[in-house]
């Protein structure tokens, strides 16, 4: 998530990198560091993961849309009309203590959307996965997975309990309409 060089994860096998975990922001990465991760990401022939997210308080108030928006504009900065199709956006909701309702997470993984459209095409857009990362778990994957803008999760600590991962891969796989 931030501290390997692209061409060590190569090496060792590497397919995917996260960049910009809420982890990582909270240790002072800025959006021009996660911008310059997910350009040498895409140059080494990673597929950059790249999450954006509110806290609470910027929640409350009512900044989400802008401040993702400005996320997603200044960590694709650079990116290439034949390169985004290589990025996965993961919206992960910095929230202590609280998960995002469907609804909510569905509102801001289509303003994702809705930038990259305005970035790149319509085409690109659709294109693209977005994955939510707000604590998706086996209670609350089928509801988030069925939100039309929600491509996938990522997923944290409900993924180191099998029984509960099988679970979100199920939920994953059922029909939602």
């Amino acid at each position: 998530t931030g501290e390997i060089a692209a061409d060590m994860l190569v090496d060792a096998g590497c397919k995917y990198v996260i960049l910009g975990h809420s982890e990582r922001r909270a240790m002072g990465e800025t959006d021009a560091d996660v911008n310059a991760k997910v350009l040498a990401a895409l140059e080494a022939g990673l597929v950059p993961i790249m999450c954006c997210g509110e806290t609470l308080e910027q929640r409350e108030a009512g900044i989400t849309e802008e401040w993702i928006a400005m996320q997603i504009k200044l960590g694709l900065n650079g990116v290439s009309e034949e390169k985004i199709r290589k990025v996965i956006i993961a919206y992960e909701p910095i929230w202590t203590g609280r998960t995002a309702t469907p609804e909510q997470a569905e509102e801001v993984c289509e303003n994702i959307r809705a930038v990259v459209r305005k970035l790149y095409s319509s085409k690109n857009a659709r294109a693209i996965s977005i994955l939510y990362g707000g604590s998706m778990n086996e209670k609350n994957a089928f509801e988030l997975l069925a939100q039309p803008d929600i491509d996938g999760g990522l997923i944290g600590g409900a993924s180191l309990v099998p029984e509960k991962f099988v679970q979100i891969i199920e939920a994953a796989n059922q029909p939602t309409a």
